[in-house]
């Protein structure tokens, strides 16, 4: 006798599909159209990201410098505690060649990758393994007159200054903002004196185009721990006065309305120099590590804001040896890097601290290191596939075949 056939409603098989990692759901593209199509519907993109979001599914990602080639790459590490973060594999880009590109997010899964040095730029979805490479930009850059010497004075040199990567929720549409330094000389002197302006650049992933926004009077001083954007605002540090008498600030542009402003860095900082501030993404919202500038037996405040109160979250007594933070991965968990530049995992459950077989130690310009968080996603920015020109995947001997 023939069993009956039992079939599950269509809206409970995407709803059970969509807790599932992204390379089990790209496996599944072949298996009819009716799932490769639902797979990049709107709604099924938004409930993958938030079953991983829910789940604290973090990927890691260290950047570093090859110790011979001085290459950039990153290191995937495991997710997983009881591997201890070993790497999973490397990953190279081509793209960038002899360029180091600053990498900015994660939003959505996705990561922006600007060579400060060029106008080289791309959006990159290492989940799907999506590359976009962003347009040049066709801003004018207008002659600078110098009063002083009564003349206008000649473009020398463009450097792409600091940036950040968000997402427009009023629009749809993922922006790019990088701040853009321009030096100008008098041609016609042996030795001239450099002369600097600003231009603000937005870039619009609908329209695929650069547009110059109005510059503000402040500008990012410092880098952010990984990720510098939240709910639709991206956030840098920058600070007024004079050495001795530092103000920090915090300077915001929101993704909505393009505007840029300024906020004041609560008191529980400290003085500056005495102090390091560090912004940074924690659990969803804006936070600051404050540690003293004496390394010696370094200890740290990590403060959280929510609607406009900070709070200090917890405090890390006396470590002895650390250099400075790198960010948080999973469970709240702190890396940090030491004097021997290898990277340590402090758990904050237990209070320990644990050094990472990575050896870090043998990079390149070690104190560049870095660490970027992203949630796997299936957001799609109208890229192309990963090519050997663009993004080299390298399996460790650690790693499993799940890559």
């Amino acid at each position: 006798m023939q069993r009956p056939r039992f079939e599950l409603p269509e809206a409970l098989v995407m709803e059970i599909l969509s807790k599932l990692p992204v390379k089990s759901l790209t496996r599944f593209n072949c298996v009819c159209k009716y799932w490769c199509s639902s797979f990049q519907t709107p709604h099924f993109i938004s409930n993958n990201y938030h079953n991983n979001l829910e789940n604290d599914n973090l990927n890691l990602l260290l950047s570093r410098r090859d110790g011979n080639t001085f290459q950039l790459y990153f290191s995937q590490l495991s997710n997983e505690k009881d591997q201890n973060y070993i790497v999973k594999q490397n990953i190279h880009l081509p793209f960038f060649k002899n360029d180091v590109p600053s990498v900015y997010g994660a939003c959505h899964g996705l990561l922006c990758l600007l060579d400060p040095s060029k106008d080289n730029a791309a959006i990159w979805n290492p989940s799907t393994r999506e590359f976009k490479i962003l347009p040049p930009s066709s801003i004018q850059r207008p002659p600078y007159f110098s009063p002083f010497e009564e003349t206008y004075l000649t473009l020398d040199d463009v450097y792409f200054d600091h940036a950040a990567f968000g997402f427009d929720s009023k629009t749809d549409d993922y922006k790019v903002i990088r701040f853009v330094l321009l030096t100008f000389v008098n041609s016609e002197e042996e030795y001239p004196h450099p002369h600097f302006m600003y231009q603000v650049e937005l870039y619009s992933l609908r329209s695929n185009s650069w547009k110059e926004i109005p510059s503000p009077d402040y500008k990012p001083t410092e880098t952010t721990l990984g990720n510098n954007y939240v709910d639709g605002i991206c956030y840098w540090k920058t600070e007024t006065g004079a050495y001795l008498d530092f103000r920090g600030l915090i300077l915001s542009f929101d993704m909505g309305n393009e505007k840029l402003s300024i906020l004041p860095i609560p008191e529980f900082v400290g003085s500056f120099p005495e102090y390091y501030v560090d912004l940074l993404v924690f659990n969803g919202s804006l936070g600051a590590i404050v540690y003293p500038s004496e390394r010696i037996d370094t200890s740290f405040d990590l403060w959280v804001t929510s609607e406009g109160l900070w709070t200090k979250q917890f405090n890390i007594k006396s470590i002895s040896g650390v250099v400075r933070p790198l960010g948080f991965g999973k469970n709240g968990d702190l890396f940090l890097r030491d004097t021997n530049d290898e990277v340590l995992r402090f758990d904050a459950s237990t209070q320990e601290l644990k050094e990472l077989e990575i050896n870090t130690y043998l990079d390149h310009l070690r104190f560049s290191i870095s660490l970027h968080a992203y949630l796997e996603s299936l957001v799609r920015i109208n890229g192309i596939q990963e090519i050997e020109k663009y993004v080299i995947r390298q399996p460790t001997k650690n790693a499993s075949n799940e890559y």
